[in-house]
């Protein structure tokens, strides 16, 4: 089976799915080095020719640029590398020209590149000025030819648009979004139709909450890491434990009726939203990618939505069009971080 592509702009084409690099970091666990660069070729052999990495996911970008040195002229040629530009939050009011510049360069030199693929902005703060103007210092040096393309992370739909009014060329951005989060339709999704943007999405499996692990289980008084706690936040958010138990049933069914497994299912139905340019699945080696790749497999037919939608129906709507910043803020100075960056470290 083929993995899709999907033309973000004009003669720059990314795979559906994305081979997310934060398990890279070494959070979840140790990282073999020597491993994860090898096996890099098999997701590019296997059509998952885009990869996302950020600057903050210590160590992500050296190993994606190690790949890169190491790779075959057409695996070169094939791979796109996209990062993130996210200035710590506590240096938020010292970001300047200097310190944009030192950090992309620091991105080109880590990547092994001449010109950054796509370069994602993220602000921790809104209430911190100087946002406006760091994407404006990317800008600039996006015509300097240090970046190709740019687009965001994690922005709401005010603070999308205000980046687009101000003039900064947003081609996507990255956003969580689930059977089970779907925040993004309440806003982004209409800006994205009414601007052009696309949107690359993480979180599609909550977590790993929505496999067959968690099908038939009672729900756990203890989880094992802080993506799984924020998720489990999300479930009892929308409708609780029984709301999400018919959910993994519904969507057992139909990936027992297509031979694929639930997280298949789940995925295909944010590579089906609007807008949607692609999945970002996080990977530490290639494990699962017969089982991701299986996502191309198949398709919902009407029946198969029907019955999803029934599901969703019974949700209640999250407060909120995107990244929750307040809850965020207060997660990052308490117990947990509610919604971040893609799934926490353990």
């Amino acid at each position: 089976m083929s993995v899709e592509t999907f033309e973000l702009v004009p003669g720059y084409q990314v795979s559906r799915m994305l081979r997310g690099a934060w398990q890279l970091a070494g959070g979840h666990g140790p990282v073999d080095q020597d491993r994860a660069v090898a096996e890099m070729a098999a997701f590019v052999d296997a059509g998952i020719t885009t990869f996302d990495c950020a600057d903050i996911y210590t160590g992500a970008e050296e190993l994606i640029g190690r790949f890169r040195a190491s790779a075959t002229r057409e695996q070169r040629a094939r791979l796109k590398a996209h990062t993130k530009f996210v200035p710590d939050l506590g240096q938020l009011h010292r970001v300047d020209r200097a310190y944009v510049t030192r950090v992309i360069d620091r991105s080109l030199a880590r990547l092994r590149t001449e010109r950054l693929d796509l370069v994602q902005f993220h602000w921790w703060d809104y209430e911190v000025p100087g946002w406006q103007e760091a994407a404006g210092h990317l800008v600039d040096l996006q015509k300097a030819g240090k970046i190709h393309l740019l687009g965001g992370t994690n922005f709401d739909t005010w603070h999308s648009r205000a980046l687009i009014s101000a003039g900064y060329p947003l081609v996507s951005m990255q956003s969580q979004y689930s059977l089970l989060d779907s925040r993004p339709e309440q806003g982004l999704v209409p800006l994205c139709a009414a601007h052009g943007m696309k949107l690359f999405c993480y979180g599609t499996l909550a977590g790993g909450f929505l496999t067959e692990r968690w099908l038939g289980q009672p729900e756990p008084d203890r989880l094992e890491n802080r993506s799984l706690v924020k998720y489990q936040l999300i479930i009892d958010d929308i409708g609780g434990w029984d709301l999400f138990q018919a959910l993994l049933a519904c969507l057992k069914r139909i990936a027992d009726k297509h031979g694929v497994g639930i997280g298949n299912v789940a995925t295909r139905w944010v590579l089906d939203r609007p807008q949607v340019a692609g999945v970002i699945v996080g990977a530490r080696y290639a494990d699962h990618l017969p089982a991701n790749l299986a996502t191309f497999g198949f398709v919902l037919d009407e029946a198969d939505q029907a019955a999803i939608d029934a599901v969703l129906a019974q949700r209640r709507p999250l407060a909120g069009d995107c990244f929750d910043l307040e809850r965020d803020r207060a997660g990052r100075h308490g117990r947990i971080m509610k919604y971040d960056l893609g799934d926490a470290p353990a």
